[in-house]
């Protein structure tokens, strides 16, 4: 018989992911087969019952019920009805109180396998018979409640044991190794995404605050005290409510966040207050505590970034968020080495510069001969991994935005030090109105002062010399500024006429190449238009004339949904230099196109998953998106990046 539960549940909503091999085991002890029909011997109702993908989950969350938590099967009934005036519903199984024998205490639903129906149904119930915890599964994903009042429920670890009270739960001390072991990310198959989204339906759509800076200052607090935790192991986590009243949790978290202000200065004012009243802030607490943000890439909190950017720019949404599955191959192509200098000048959330730091992180640590665990990101480094931080990496963006989540996510790779300012990108003259600003000077100062050293000439900002320039512009919108148009050779049309308007990407080509030594190298994220209209000839012919064209990858149309569905392509190119890329007529150019979509047509991402069904992780637990760009340290087949490193290798192309 073994393997038919898995049989059945296939093509359901429903999965075995959250039971062991044992319970497994176990229910199908049970199966019984009569006129080749297929039933189980129910553990309560001590009935034989048709084997459903519903009823193969009930019966197995019974089991864990009585084996793992201790609950008598005598406390225990199913289908119990539960009346809401007239009409009657059965709720999946009830566990009822030890000493009033039939008051309901946990509701468990099972019927609706999608969270958002499975939690209503829960509420209600809960609601109509005073159960003060409820739980939802559908086998792959589960989540626990406690039920304060009937509007909030808040997220609980887990359920008591049988000899167990909710309160021991709640008070339980955590450290940082408790958070790994129990990761509700991994342990509930949940994304931070999916949890703001649950955040926004129960308390943050109603509570009049404005949802992108109240949660990421619950995000940015909780990353402070993860990370003073990852370097003091017996340390106990603060972003937790052990029980305490909604007013002190509030005391206790605006204290944390003034911490954590205090440490990553830049962000937020000093006088920055959370906004969000003490029970809507118990609720998000409670949500989030159990998450564990850091990990080896910083991609969890990149996730919950880019969801709230997108909500918070309706307008301009396509423009900040670069797959970083996308920005890792651009990455490895590119190579970058602990002593070469690197920018990104559209920078958005700095998915290119916090990459690019991993991966000189990464050769250090090899150089160095340390490991790297799944809290790389959170752990103390060697002096010159911080030092690389500080003097190599620099980005710029407009939008103040997304500066401050690009500086947020630098400052925490940089233990608190970033070169991550707001300017104009394009508009350079203008760039000394925002440096002689007291207030700018303050936050950017110090990013400021190593940009300034970078200038080719002293005392003028159109000229750098970077080894490294990678960005994806936005493409939204022309420039219309005749006062910028004209500082550009490209904003002038193929018959050497200044133009009225100029695609803004148009204009970041020739900007990013200004801001190139000789021999330096860019990777830049185009439409694909840019490649084959017949109009656009003279931008690459403008390009060819300054650089050897290296390589282009095409990506696949999928790739910036939900934002946009805009065809891309990355360009990639050297600039020439005598002894670094030296001038020639003809030479290869690497050419690729991505075939693996990555995402599906609404924008989720696909997953990698194993022969058995079950995603496939890489080193640290994560999920692996399926693309083709490159291989997962082996895991996965060779992709774009291993083909062009060895095609650069064989060209002798300066970097490799």
């Amino acid at each position: 018989m073994s393997g038919i539960l898995a049989d059945i549940i296939e093509k359901s909503d429903y999965k075995l992911t959250q039971f062991d091999d044992s319970a497994v085991d176990a229910i199908e002890q049970n199966i019984v087969e009569k006129n080749g029909k297929v039933y189980i011997k129910c553990l309560v109702r001590n009935k034989d019952v048709k084997l459903t993908p519903e009823e193969i989950v009930r019966q197995l969350y019974i089991y864990k019920l009585v084996h793992e938590y201790g609950y008598p099967i005598e406390r225990m009934e199913l289908e119990r009805v539960i009346t809401f005036g007239r009409e009657k519903k059965r709720a999946d199984i009830v566990v009822f109180n030890k000493t009033h024998v039939t008051s309901e205490e946990i509701i468990v639903e099972l019927k609706k396998p999608k969270l958002k129906d499975g939690k209503e149904q829960l509420k209600s119930y809960c609601n109509a018979t005073g159960a003060i915890i409820g739980v939802w599964t559908n086998g792959n994903q589960i989540s626990y409640y406690h039920r304060k009042d009937p509007n909030f429920f808040e997220d609980i670890p887990n359920i008591p044991k049988e000899n167990q009270k909710l309160k021991d739960i709640l008070t339980e001390r955590w450290t940082i190794d408790d958070l790994v072991a129990k990761d509700k990310l991994v342990s509930e198959k949940k994304s931070l995404k999916g949890l703001i989204e649950e955040m926004e339906d129960e308390v943050l759509a109603n509570a009049g605050v404005d949802v992108f800076e109240e949660v990421f200052k619950l995000i940015f607090t909780k990353l402070y005290d993860e990370m003073e935790s990852g370097r003091d192991k017996s340390r106990t986590l603060e972003f937790r409510n052990y029980g305490d009243t909604d007013e002190d949790l509030k005391n206790s978290m605006q204290e944390l966040f003034n911490k954590a202000k205090k440490k990553w200065a830049g962000v937020f004012n000093d006088d920055e207050k959370i906004a969000l009243t003490a029970s809507h802030l118990a609720v998000c607490v409670a949500s989030l505590q159990d998450v564990k943000l850091f990990n080896s890439n910083l991609d969890v909190v990149d996730d919950a970034f880019e969801y709230l950017m997108s909500k918070s720019q309706k307008g301009e949404k396509g423009q900040y968020f670069t797959p970083r599955y996308v920005i890792d191959m651009c990455v490895k192509m590119l190579n970058p080495k602990k002593h070469e200098k690197m920018i990104d000048t559209a920078a958005g959330s700095c998915g290119f510069p916090v990459h690019t730091i991993f991966h000189v992180w990464k050769s250090i640590l090899v150089e160095k001969g340390i490991p790297q665990s799944h809290l790389f990101t959170l752990e103390k480094k060697p002096p010159e991994c911080e030092d690389y931080v500080r003097d190599h990496v620099f980005a710029i963006d407009f939008d103040t935005k997304a500066v401050r989540v690009g500086r947020t996510l630098n400052l925490i790779a940089g233990d608190g030090r970033t070169n991550v300012m707001h300017l104009n990108t394009l508009d350079y003259d203008r760039w000394d109105d925002f440096t002689k600003d007291e207030e700018w000077e303050d936050i950017y100062y110090d990013g400021w002062k190593g940009l300034r050293s970078m200038r080719r000439t002293k005392n003028q900002n159109r000229d750098f010399e970077f080894d490294i320039l990678m960005a994806n512009p936005p493409f939204a919108g022309d420039i219309k500024e005749s006062r910028i148009i004209s500082k550009y050779e490209l904003g002038k049309n193929a018959q050497g006429k200044y133009q009225s308007k100029v695609g803004r990407d148009i204009l970041f080509i020739e900007r990013n190449l200004s801001f190139l030594k000789d021999g330096g190298r860019m990777a830049i994220v185009l439409p694909q238009g840019r490649f084959n209209n017949a109009s656009d000839k003279y931008i690459r012919d403008f390009i060819a004339e300054r650089c050897r064209i290296l390589a282009v990858v095409g990506l696949h149309g999928n790739v910036f949904k939900p934002h946009t569905g805009t065809k891309t392509s990355v360009l990639f190119v050297q600039k020439w230099d005598d002894e670094l890329c030296p001038k020639k007529d003809d030479y290869p150019i690497f050419f690729a196109t991505m075939r693996e979509p990555s995402k599906d047509n609404s924008g989720d991402k696909i997953y990698r998953v194993n022969p058995d069904g079950s995603y496939k992780l890489d080193t640290h637990d994560h999920l692996i998106v399926k693309h083709d760009l490159y291989n997962h340290d082996g895991l996965t087949e060779d992709g774009i990046a291993e083909a062009f490193i060895e095609f650069a290798k064989k060209e002798h192309l300066s970097f490799f």
